[in-house]
């Protein structure tokens, strides 16, 4: 092993350890909203959630130190489609840490967060299925990484926040808390911004070195902006995740992407009689080099046998997105029980992204009953679009190399979700999935299964989520 690896790995194993000693229990907070408090990468809610197992006191939360461990374990086969049936199991630890330095040490309106994953078990997506809605979130290659790391300073009545750090960007731009039950991971962070941003963007698995401003112009209007590091793995071949295996790497010096989005909320006070909703809208623009889905660097199709065999680069790369939720019914004398919808939209060039239209909508039922008011379920479809580009490629391969050569056009999901509380800490989601044309009907046109058809797959699952 070398001794840059030596010292990623000692550097995660010693958070591990001060997290694990440290961690005497999860955070118990007051009861208020969660909107200004870290977000878990997968629910959105806070890492310091008040509902919690209460298996571990937390003796520091006077001094303004809270800390909390996350179980999520989940099965998941494939009953038909795909690449092969079969089944999997993977897990996801995660542990945070949150220090109010202004109870600590004094620093008015400064926090830290922190949380890094122990990651395990295979993946259904990756092993079986090669689609583009990868069907968890947690999915991940096995490892002990660090995500987020970061410092957070809040001027006036929280008109105005600045995070600098090691930041994620999925649980604030491109997002609606209507799709908190959904196990999909582009039910969170979408596959438009997964797959055409270099190394996923800043998202699970991999967080990102950055800054991030948010400006609450008034109670409804809030503006939102970021700049991070464009490439958080590094430039090479092969997986992201093993190019920045203990996410450590802390990259600042590639081409940068920035972010920025407005949204307007209405009926968001906490007790307003009326129903919520919020619009936001915004875009990304990258500013490093970006593979044209075609052509070869000599200006020839990659398909023809005169390609140059590299891809021909142009310059930086753009998209856009829109969002609207809105709570439909509301259970009497709550805030958060009732019925949500919501819809996404995004768009980006079709001549250097593999999906260049993207859209998902679906709706979410929050504790209807009465004697159930923490259960959820959850019905969602999506579409992505595989690009022109792609396909125009696609097409050059079936005329110049074999005529039955699989053209892709789009992959679609159909999913279904229940979230069944046993206990405060304690879920499970059973789950369905059906994907249309799985890799938008075929694997990517390089490698060893290069141009294989796909069927639509059948996918169950069960996930179980533990708050210690």
């Amino acid at each position: 092993m070398s001794r840059p690896q030596r010292a990623c790995r000692q550097v995660v194993l010693s958070i591990s350890v001060v997290l694990l000693l440290a961690a005497g229990a999860a955070a118990q907070e007051d009861k208020k909203t969660d909107d200004d408090k870290p977000a878990d990468p997968d629910t959105g809610e806070s890492t310091v959630e008040e509902k919690t197992l209460g298996l571990l006191p937390n003796p520091l939360q006077k001094y303004g130190v809270k800390f909390a461990a996350t179980y999520i374990g989940e099965a998941f086969g494939n009953a038909s489609g795909g690449l092969k049936q079969g089944a999997i199991y993977e897990g996801r630890l995660n542990l945070a840490v949150d220090v109010d330095l202004q109870r600590l040490v004094g620093v008015d309106k400064l926090t830290f967060h922190a949380n890094m994953f122990q990651i395990h078990g295979d993946g259904l997506s990756r092993s079986n299925l090669q689609n583009l809605f990868v069907v968890s979130g947690i999915e991940a290659l096995p490892s002990t990484r660090l995500y987020e790391a970061y410092f957070e300073k809040q001027w006036g009545a929280k008109k105005v926040s600045l995070k600098v750090g090691q930041l994620a960007a999925d649980s604030e731009f491109f997002n609606t808390k209507y799709t908190d039950v959904f196990t999909n991971a582009s039910m969170g962070w979408p596959a438009i911004t997964s797959l055409d941003l270099p190394s996923g963007g800043p998202s699970p698995p991999l967080a990102a070195m950055g800054a991030r401003l948010l400006v609450n112009v008034t109670d409804q209007l809030s503006l939102l902006g970021g700049i991070f590091d464009g490439d958080q793995a590094g430039p090479g071949s092969g997986d992201p995740q093993e190019r920045n295996r203990y996410g450590v790497n802390f990259r600042v010096n590639d081409p940068p992407l920035v972010l920025g989005q407005i949204q307007y909320a209405w009926n968001n006070n906490k007790g307003d009689p009326n129903l919520t909703g919020q619009i936001k809208f915004g875009g990304w623009r990258h500013f490093g080099s970006f593979a044209d889905q075609q052509l070869g660097s000599n200006g020839v199709s990659l398909a023809a046998p005169g390609s140059s065999g590299e891809p021909l680069l142009l310059a930086g790369d753009i998209g856009g997105w829109a969002v609207f939720e809105q709570q439909i019914y509301r259970v009497p004398h709550s805030d958060d029980r009732g019925i949500g919808v919501f819809a996404r939209v995004a768009g980006a060039p079709a001549d250097r992204n593999l999906i260049d239209l993207y859209a998902d909508a679906g709706v979410e039922f929050i504790g209807l009953r009465d004697d159930r008011p923490d259960d959820k379920f959850g019905i969602a479809a999506g579409y992505a679009h595989v690009s022109k580009g792609a396909q125009a490629l696609d097409k050059d391969y079936r005329t110049l190399v074999n005529p039955n050569w699989p053209v892709r056009s789009f992959e679609g999901l159909l999913t279904a979700v229940y979230q069944y509380k046993i206990k405060d800490g304690w879920t499970v989601q059973p789950n369905f999935q059906y994907i249309v044309h799985p890799g938008g009907g075929a694997t990517l046109p390089s490698g060893p299964l290069a141009g294989k058809s796909l069927k639509n797959a059948s996918v169950f699952g069960l996930r179980t989520t533990l708050k210690f």
